[in-house]
């Protein structure tokens, strides 16, 4: 008889607490942008922060709704592990759009916020997905 439980493996653990760890800062940041600032603010800043660079203001509220719950929703889905692939593409997606931002704000930015972000989105679509047993895309496969 299949047990319901996967057997703990360094694998699955390594996978697991990068996801977690991913998934958080993603969700609390999207949190942030999107209840705590809100959406206009963040349009808001980002206009302010280009300076004399114009963009049509719904570019910068698309790029800020985009970005604000891709991170939100991206990040709740990769804590708990459904449709985990598709959500590390929208989040990567979400780093190119970030990247491009703060490049045209200031090109010689600090990469703090993002490498790590990107390192562990890196090693997540690296490791093999079968590697991943906790999560609710591995619960759904074994039904």
């Amino acid at each position: 008889m299949e047990t319901l439980i996967p057997t703990l493996h360094h694998e699955s653990a390594l996978f697991f607490i990068f996801r977690i760890i991913l998934g958080t800062l993603f969700m609390f940041q999207g949190v942030d942008k999107a209840f705590k600032l809100g959406i206009p603010k963040v349009a808001n800043s980002f206009q302010y922060e280009l300076g004399t660079k114009k963009f049509p203001k719904w570019v910068l509220i698309i790029a800020a709704l985009f970005t604000s719950y891709v991170e939100l929703i991206g990040g709740i889905l990769l804590i708990v592990g459904l449709f985990k692939t598709y959500a590390l593409y929208l989040l990567g997606i979400d780093l190119i759009v970030v990247s491009i931002a703060f490049s045209l704000i200031y090109p010689m930015w600090d990469m703090k916020f993002v490498l790590p972000r990107l390192l562990l989105l890196g090693i997540l679509l690296y490791l093999p997905p079968a590697w991943d047993s906790f999560s609710l895309d591995s619960l759904l496969k074994s039904y």
